[in-house]
């Protein structure tokens, strides 16, 4: 059995825990980089009667 399976996590709970370990261990020049990598947008687009009707694009951290 994985360790982290023994510690009550499913695998995307075990990944986003060590990505941030390895981002807190980073040096300081490479944290910023790294950083921005976290960074994701999602594009939401409402539709009416089979056509779009209003885009939006947001930020999630």
């Amino acid at each position: 059995m994985a360790i982290w399976r023994a510690a009550g996590l499913n695998y995307i709970n075990y990944s986003n825990i060590a990505a941030s370990l390895v981002r807190k261990a980073l040096k300081p020049e490479l944290r910023a980089q790294a950083a921005r990598r976290e960074e994701s947008h999602i594009k939401m687009t409402k539709w009416k009667e089979g056509k779009p009707e209003q885009t939006q694009q947001q930020q999630i951290k």
